[in-house]
């Protein structure tokens, strides 16, 4: 029995890894989860890439703010409908056709 052990022990434990890797390896824990988390890295990658750009895009339209007077007359004028002193408005009734 003693000389039995040495030589069944390999073969157990060759033969517990043969069964429980595969079952590991394709179990919903395995591959399928590595799977799923892979796409939702991707998902999640995309997304900062496009908050990035917005960031980007936000501080620009800051800085221009800043330092551009006529980005603030724009949009006082085109946001919330303002003129200066010496302008004329004009308003024409809409035709209904």
């Amino acid at each position: 029995m003693v000389d039995l052990l040495p030589r069944l022990l390999p073969i157990a434990m060759l033969a517990t890894a043969l069964v429980s890797v595969p079952w590991m390896i394709l179990g919903p824990e395995g591959l399928p989860r590595m799977h799923s988390l892979e796409d939702e890295l991707s998902t999640i990658q995309a997304q900062n890439t496009d908050r990035k750009r917005e960031i980007i895009h936000l501080r620009a339209e800051v800085r221009s703010l800043r330092e551009d007077p006529s980005s603030i007359e724009h949009i006082a004028r085109g946001q919330l409908g303002m003129v200066r002193k010496s302008e004329v408005v004009f308003q024409f009734p809409r035709s209904s056709q």
